[in-house]
């Protein structure tokens, strides 16, 4: 009844163009309820290819079998046609774009996996246009591609969602559209919409009449007028609805409706009178209850945790009454983050800390499920109970630095816990820091008066070793190496004394030194005695030349060392041995 009553007039070209086959497909069929149109798009590249053809067929056989305009209707016709193409028999994987349009003479919607295009026309104005589902598409809604540029931008054929997909196969179902008469539907393939722009298929449309054949001739012409060099296949479809279906019995059944609807108004305005009393009291419970559990946040907020205590557990038992889950779920999370915070309260007034800090913890975290309500005073006790707690910890820290003869640091602790103390009014603990700092400061001065008596003594190590020193160079300067060796040792014991490595090693060095010289010493003195030993050879073998001559290198010798005795020795001998010399002759 619905096809009798309604016009809607089909009319479509579909050629090959330049290409070897037209692998373009449109069908249609129009039922008494439904009409279903259908237009595929080869896309396999191949001549003998019947993508179009099987996705077409297979498409309005599904809508055949259940005709209806509903979603999951439209979603089986997509289906049923992705299917066919990867279920047929072909050396060649087949895809094929499409775009089914199902109505039932009221109302359309369309379904569309690929770029063939809809198009909606109304009063001479579009109305609807479909679109691509492809990476150009894509790039048009990101404003990175002109819309205008589409139909040569190179992406505009790279499709995400097409007929032959085995899986992520995603096309697009719309929401149904309604019908005016007069309006016209346009379906068209790659090949209309590359070659033609939207201006002049927008002229195309006002300029149609009330039939289909005649838009369809005009589109051809105009696409056949421009005589693209790489014109291939393309098929273009107009479906005039010059008449929609106007159902007769429609104001039959909205009276029946309200004959139907009255009594059952009725019955429920009875039983809405005898609820009303029972209603009401139930009312006035849950009117208090929700009045508890408001008072109970404001005590929250004010801080009262003990008026907070007594309201809620009031509304809770009201809650109960009234069978309200989450209103006993609510109360309940308040009444552990009060009954929490009074814990809390009476351990800091016990002076722990410790235990009243983790209390405050736990309501700090209850606070979570009761959207934060009197964080900011649980924070408040929190940091007041670090305080506390950072008093001790800092008057603790001070007696180890103290221990440890680390008064700076020390007095730096304890005027820090004072501080605080002081600040939070804690006069126990301001008290504490204030005893500490006395006795450090007791202990300070004896430090200070052994410390004094220790740099005296110090001093005059420091004296005496510089004076051992000093006598000590005076000695090597004058060659009196034995005696710089004795002053040395002295200053170098001094220094061990006092665990001064510097000085140490410089009295030590020097020790060296004059050991050295004195070990140099040591070497001529024998030289020298070997000489006196030579000569007095000489002498006895009457060589008195050569004993004069060993005489005098020794004398030499022994006046290098400043030894003023051996010198006089050598002197005499060698006048003793002119005589002898003389008396040879």
């Amino acid at each position: 009844m619905r096809k009798q009553n309604s016009e809607f007039k089909t009319a479509f070209t579909s050629e090959a163009g330049r290409d070897l086959k037209n692998t373009d497909y449109f069908g249609f069929v129009e039922l008494d309820d439904f009409a279903c149109y259908v237009m595929a798009d080869g896309i396999d590249d191949q001549a003998d290819a019947v993508s179009a053809r099987l996705a077409v067929a297979a498409a309005v056989s599904a809508f055949s079998e259940a005709p209806s305009m509903k979603k999951r209707t439209m979603q089986a016709c997509l289906a049923a046609a992705n299917r066919a193409l990867l279920e047929a028999k072909s050396k060649n994987k087949l895809k094929a774009s499409i775009l089914i349009v199902l109505t039932n003479y009221v109302k359309f919607r369309y379904g569309q996996a690929g770029n063939i295009r809809l198009r909606l026309c109304r009063d001479g104005f579009t109305r609807l246009r479909s679109l691509d589902q492809s990476l150009t598409a894509d790039l048009v809604r990101e404003e990175k591609v002109e819309p205008d540029k589409v139909a040569v931008h190179e992406e505009r054929n790279n499709l995400f969602a097409y007929l032959g997909k085995e899986k992520e196969f995603y096309p697009f179902v719309s929401k149904k559209f309604k019908l005016l008469s007069g309006d016209v539907i346009a379906l068209y393939t790659r090949g209309i919409w590359e070659n033609i722009d939207e201006g002049e298929l927008k002229d195309a449309f006002e300029e149609a009449s009330e039939e289909p054949r005649e838009l369809v001739d005009n589109v051809e012409d105009l696409l056949l007028s421009r005589q693209p060099e790489a014109l291939g296949k393309y098929t273009f479809a107009a479906l005039f609805i010059n008449k929609v279906f106007t159902d007769p019995n429609k104001k039959r059944r909205i009276r029946r409706i309200i004959m139907i609807t009255i009594p059952i108004l009725l019955m429920l305005a009875v039983l809405t009178t005898i609820l009303v009393f029972r209603y009401r009291k139930r009312e006035e419970k849950r009117v208090q209850m929700e009045l508890g559990y408001t008072d109970t946040i404001e005590y929250v907020q004010a801080d009262n945790y003990v008026r907070a205590l007594e309201r809620c557990q009031e509304a809770s038992e009201l809650a109960k009454e009234l069978k309200n889950a989450r209103m006993q779920k609510e109360l309940g999370n308040y009444q552990k983050l009060i009954e929490a915070v009074l814990s809390a309260q009476e351990q800091l007034e016990a002076e722990k800390y410790g235990e009243a800090q983790k209390l405050y913890q736990e309501a700090s975290n209850r606070s979570a499920y009761v959207d934060h309500a009197g964080l900011d005073y649980i924070n408040d006790r929190l940091a007041l109970t670090a305080s506390y707690i950072t008093v001790y910890d800092l008057i603790s820290l001070g007696d180890t630095l103290a221990q440890n003869l680390q008064y700076d640091k020390a007095e730096e602790k304890y005027l820090e816990a004072k501080a605080i103390a002081g600040k939070i009014y804690f006069d126990a603990g301001r008290t504490m820091a204030m005893e500490a700092l006395e006795k450090l400061y007791e202990d300070q001065k004896a430090e200070k008066e052994a410390e004094e008596e220790e740099r005296k003594a110090l001093l005059a190590q420091q004296e005496s070793g510089a004076n051992y020193t000093a006598q000590g160079d005076a000695a090597f300067a004058q060659g009196d190496y034995e005696s710089a060796k004795v002053y040395y040792t002295s200053a170098r014991q001094v220094y061990q004394e006092m665990e001064d490595d510097i000085q140490c090693r410089a009295a030590e060095e020097k020790l060296a030194s004059a050991e050295k010289k004195i070990s140099e010493q040591d070497t001529k003195k024998q030289e020298a005695e070997d000489f006196v030993k030579q000569a007095e050879a000489a002498s006895d073998a009457q060589d008195f030349v050569t004993a004069k001559t060993c005489y005098l290198v020794a004398k030499d010798i022994y006046a290098s060392l400043k030894m003023e005795d051996e010198v006089e020795g050598l002197t005499r001998k060698m006048e003793v041995l002119d005589i002898k010399a003389g008396l040879a002759e």
